[in-house]
């Protein structure tokens, strides 16, 4: 899926360790869950000032999912 594949792209270029990214996708009733996994030490740079880099991240995804039609989610953990 295009959308896991430009969050694991996005994430493995903003931590300190890529090799810890995880990227899994479930398919849910409602849409699309993205679930990105990164190291502990990594998570802020993930989610970024007052949440800015996340919001930035699911901005992407919600102009990805109006063009394909199904809603998309993105968890990070």
């Amino acid at each position: 899926m295009a959308a896991a594949d430009l969050v694991a792209y996005v994430a493995k270029n903003l931590v300190d360790d890529p090799d810890s990214v995880v990227v899994e996708v479930h398919a849910e009733p409602d849409g699309t869950v993205i679930e990105l996994h990164v190291a502990e030490g990594d998570m802020g740079k993930v989610i970024g000032r007052n949440g800015s880099v996340a919001k930035a991240l699911r901005t992407l995804l919600k102009v990805m999912s109006a063009r394909e039609g199904e809603s998309i989610s993105l968890d990070i953990t």
